[in-house]
């Protein structure tokens, strides 16, 4: 017990002379000069508790190393692969490899490559002759893999213990360049696929396709308006000739960031000469078909898909059958100044289900709780969505509610997209800042989120922001900013509908999910 401490406790307990000597034994074993005592006060008289104790040392308190070692560093091969690394503290890293590829790359191409791509990735390769020789590879360093598509990027990443980082960087490369890609594999993954096609279609949630057909309307048969899921008259026709052309074409070292978190630049960089420089991908070094280099062009129209529903809401307690809409407007690119103040007025419109379990901080002053949900018992659900890419962008509002209440729904959603271009409060707009700021902070606590954002960073503009860069633009938005960016998009012309209607309860009628750009 420390003299500071037994003083405070004594002067809350008043604790006698007798008790003060019950003290003595414990005193003795922390190894405090015998005779001390501490009960009357004396040693420190009159001494405020909100000053330090004379004769006390002075504390010291671990300050943060300098900023530059935690920057993100970036180095630039001979071949035109890109090797970015950011400092972390911990035993564990988080390496892979993105590549500058996805679904809007398909024009010229069978729609569903990526998709297939995501699903054959660490299979068998040059090295390993199946999946699980890999993951028994990992397994000696606790790691894990995994592979995510999306409408611009693929992106190959594992974790493990750092100590095993030439291992994982070997595994990497081997996985993206040297593929087997065997028949019986593409065969497996036209199975899972299909399975998962089938899947979403019999999934409650309808975002994910609502996403899919709200992008086909806003670029209809163009860049990100593409099918990020391979259509099923596709899974046939997709084979080992046709995955070859697609990666001679876009699996280059000029399209590709290594990434690494919580490793050192040097050992990730050495790791790279070795395993990626000159090495002679399985397709071949031949030049591939032009880059598709095409700019989004925002277009608009309808979409509708018939659904049957009658298959869906089976049970005791079946699922409420809502429509759901997604209304939305063309935003902007992530490269844009003006990508701050759309993140922004996200969180501002927040939302979320009717039933919430969350409490202060979690989006409960949102302007589509308090304006939509806590208004109209009738509504289900209002969400807000920011999708940003690197040359245009989609601001979404998701709801859903009774199909009897259709028309209602889409009046009061529209509405709050036509208030955006009104006035912003300052309270509003703080709260929303702090949330974005609190939101940001907290995801790059995890390694992956970190090494997610260093790679995509990376391969769009050659460096990073740091977070600290990131939260000082957010507190320099303001309200003119909000309404700047929002008064050119918020004309009903350049509005996004989608719906999905549920018929009525034992209907065998068709349910509509329908996409609708005005």
């Amino acid at each position: 017990m420390s003299s500071s401490t037994s003083s405070i406790f004594s002067l809350i307990t008043s604790c006698s002379a007798a008790a003060a000597l019950r003290v003595c034994p414990v005193s003795r074993r922390c190894g405090l000069a015998a005779g001390r005592s501490y009960s009357g006060g004396g040693a420190y008289p009159s001494v405020s508790l909100t000053c330090p104790l004379p004769g006390v040392p002075k504390a010291v308190f671990a300050a943060a190393e300098s900023r530059e070692r935690f920057e993100t560093r970036v180095t630039v091969l001979e071949n035109g692969l890109r090797v970015a690394s950011q400092n972390k503290f911990g035993q564990f890293c988080t390496v892979g490899v993105l590549v500058n590829s996805g679904s809007r790359h398909e024009a010229k191409y069978l729609s569903g490559i990526s998709h297939f791509l995501e699903k054959l990735a660490f299979s068998s390769t040059a090295q390993f002759g199946s999946k699980d020789e890999i993951l028994l590879t990992l397994e000696k360093h606790g790691g894990i893999c995994d592979c995510q598509a999306s409408r611009d990027t693929i992106m190959y990443a594992v974790s493990a213990d750092a100590r095993g980082l030439d291992t994982v960087v070997n595994l990497l490369a081997d996985v993206t360049l040297q593929p087997r890609l065997s028949d019986e594999e593409i065969e497996m993954t036209r199975m899972a696929i299909r399975f998962e096609l089938e899947d979403l279609n019999m999934r409650p949630d309808p975002e994910p396709l609502l996403t899919e057909m709200i992008h086909a309307a806003a670029f209809r048969d163009n860049t990100v308006g593409l099918n990020r899921f391979c259509p099923v008259e596709n899974t046939d026709k997709i084979d080992r000739a046709v995955l070859h052309s697609y990666l001679s074409s876009y699996y280059t070292p000029d399209r590709m960031v290594l990434a690494g978190v919580g490793i050192e630049h040097e050992h990730l960089v050495e790791c790279a000469r070795k395993y990626l420089l000159g090495v002679e991908p399985v397709w071949g070094s031949g030049q591939g078909r032009a880059v598709d280099r095409s700019v989004a062009q925002y277009t608009g129209g309808i979409i509708k898909v018939e659904k049957d529903m009658s298959d869906v809401s089976l049970g005791p307690t079946p699922i409420p059958e809502l429509t759901h809409i997604m209304i939305g407007l063309e935003s902007c690119s992530f490269l844009e100044d003006d990508f701050i103040p759309f993140a922004v007025l996200n969180m501002m419109m927040g939302g979320g289900g009717s039933f919430s379990a969350g409490g202060p901080g979690k989006g409960m002053f949102t302007r589509l709780y308090l304006n939509v949900l806590n208004r109209h018992h009738w509504m289900y659900n209002a969400t807000s969505y920011h999708h940003s890419y690197e040359d245009t962008g989609l601001l979404c509002i998701h709801a859903s509610a009774d199909p009897k209440q259709v028309r209602e729904m889409v009046e009061i959603i529209t509405r709050e997209f036509i208030l955006m271009a009104g006035a912003v409060g300052e309270v509003e707009l703080e709260r929303a800042k702090t949330q974005l700021k609190s939101m940001l902070m907290m995801n790059l606590e995890s390694r992956p989120v970190i090494f997610e954002d260093v790679g995509r960073q990376v391969l769009a503009t050659n460096t990073r922001k740091l977070p600290h860069e990131l939260c000082d633009l957010i507190s320099q938005v303001k309200p003119s900013d909000i309404k700047r960016v929002t008064c050119p998009r918020t004309s009903t012309s350049r509005l996004l509908f989608p719906a999905r209607t549920g018929g009525s309860h034992g209907s065998t009628a068709s349910s509509d999910r329908a996409l609708l750009l005005l």
